[in-house]
């Protein structure tokens, strides 16, 4: 039973009880992830929590007028504040890039669901904030909660610390553990969102939540702390400086497990097998969109340096940065030629996706290329990005807006370019075996546990839409409004 859609703007659709047992249903799993978090963080610090009683004694004891004396916090100087405020502003770049994937999304997109993707987005930052808060965290970085004897003998491959943020009151940290976990949360987020164009036009709302409640608080951050929180891809040398595997490859694979159980939209390809092209309603939003990414990876990349006090770190990150910039410019570059080659037109679909797969080639290895060798990974990425979206389409597997050849093929070649070619941590072809062994081992972790999230909620009936909604729209079948002016899109209403 549905609940009416065709109420006018601003009035409320009417209430049934499918609506209201769904969105209990999602509340209910965050609240219940939420609360595995706080009992995990109970059980984490249970031998660690102090004798209260015994405490209290001796303060007695040592006397009731004794006067408690508050110590100042100690000022750990401008090079502290200069690196938190430097990691500050690169978290800000890459929350933005939130945006940027919106309008890329809506842009390649039909106009009827324009108010469905959006809104995907806006969960994916705010439910991924909070899981990775309650328990991302604690499962991507246990050791920063544990003393320095609990961190040594702690699993490589699963551990958590504690729920919230890690306290420290170390002279000789770098960071706040308020910017430390800002920075991390914002990537965790970006992971989410690469799945949501690929899933695009016909996955329920209620089934995306699921998803990227589980892919932010737990997915995401396993893998993670396999090479950043200092588990055995970390100890294997494994090298990926800002997440080509990490965060793209997860969000890629992820996003290919989702297209394949969900199966393509309606009318993407005949009885026969033929492709029939679904354009999208906004090309400027899209461009619009890439150029917002392109901003932001200035916050991805040359803010995964994490120092920026030295002279040696600010020429690293200025250095990370221009790599970042020649990679996307030679992406864009091949893949215009590349997709001309083949089409006999210059796509700009294809030169935009094209910089996007630049960036997610580069992110792995900016700090370990010279510029030279950036632009030839940067364009190789480009390239792999035209051949992957043909291969897709061969296989019949839909993903309107390119997500799994941009973040998953081209993240994958980002590891693996350093496996090849010589760079600052290894010689040619010297690096080849770690960083298959970590570059698959994070691919299959994410594409294997998220066809059993996928393939569960295609059992249960909760995963696609009927044709019916579809063919109205998500906006108006999911979330009963219009985007823009009904007489302006395609679709309708949902009887």
């Amino acid at each position: 039973m549905l609940r009416s859609l065709t109420a006018p703007i601003g009035q409320t659709p009417g209430f049934t009880w499918t609506g209201f047992r769904s969105s209990w249903l999602m509340m209910a799993l965050l609240v219940g992830m939420m609360g595995i978090g706080a009992s995990l963080a109970s059980v984490a610090s249970a031998q660690e929590e102090p004798d209260v009683a015994a405490e209290s004694a001796e303060v007695v004891d040592a006397g009731a007028a004794a006067e408690v004396v508050e110590e100042e916090p100690v000022d750990l100087g401008v090079g502290y504040a200069l690196d938190n405020a430097i990691l500050f502003i690169c978290a800000v770049l890459v929350l933005f890039m939130q945006a940027g994937f919106a309008m890329v999304e809506v842009g390649l997109n039909s106009a009827k669901n324009t108010v469905n993707i959006l809104a995907k987005n806006v969960m994916d930052l705010s439910v991924g904030a909070l899981l990775f808060f309650v328990v991302g965290f604690g499962l991507m970085y246990p050791t920063s909660y544990m003393s320095e004897e609990d961190a040594a003998s702690v699993s490589k491959y699963f551990a958590f610390g504690g729920s919230g943020i890690y306290t420290t009151d170390d002279v000789g940290r770098t960071f706040s553990p308020q910017a430390d976990w800002f920075f991390q949360a914002v990537f965790a987020a970006t992971a989410a969102t690469i799945v949501s164009g690929a899933v695009a036009g016909r996955m329920k709302f209620n089934a995306y939540l699921i998803y990227s409640a589980l892919l932010t608080g737990l997915i995401y951050p396993i893998s993670g702390y396999w090479k950043w929180g200092g588990g055995w891809l970390a100890d294997l040398g494994f090298q990926d400086f800002a997440g080509s595997a990490v965060v793209h490859a997860v969000g890629g694979f992820a996003g290919l497990a989702g297209a394949i159980f969900l199966g393509p939209r309606l009318g993407r390809y005949t009885a026969d097998g033929k492709s029939v092209p679904l354009p999208g309603h906004n090309v400027a939003f899209a461009a619009l969109g890439v150029f917002i990414l392109w901003v932001g990876w200035y916050g991805f990349n040359p803010g995964s340096q994490l120092a920026f006090q030295g002279t040696s770190d600010i020429d690293a990150t200025v250095f990370i940065a221009v790599n970042t910039t020649l990679a996307a410019a030679a992406g864009a570059f091949i893949a215009t030629f590349v997709g001309w080659g083949l089409f006999g037109k210059p796509d700009l679909t294809m030169s935009l996706n094209g910089a996007l797969g630049g960036l997610v080639g580069i992110t792995a290895c900016c700090d370990a290329f010279s510029n030279s060798m950036s632009i030839v990974v940067g364009g190789i990425a480009g390239a792999l990005v035209v051949l992957g979206i043909v291969v897709l389409d061969k296989l019949k597997i839909d993903d309107p807006v390119g997500a799994f050849p941009v973040h998953g093929v081209c993240g994958v070649w980002g590891c693996m370019s350093m496996g090849i070619f010589p760079n600052a941590h290894y010689g040619m072809f010297e690096g080849f075996v770690p960083q298959a062994i970590g570059t698959a081992s994070i691919c299959a972790w994410a594409f294997v546990t998220m066809s059993v999230v996928f393939a569960t909620l295609k059992a249960v009936g909760m995963l696609r839409v009927t044709a019916e909604e579809e063919q109205a729209g998500l906006d108006i079948s999911e979330h009963g409004m219009h985007a823009y002016p009904s007489d302006a899109i395609t679709g309708g209403s949902v009887a």
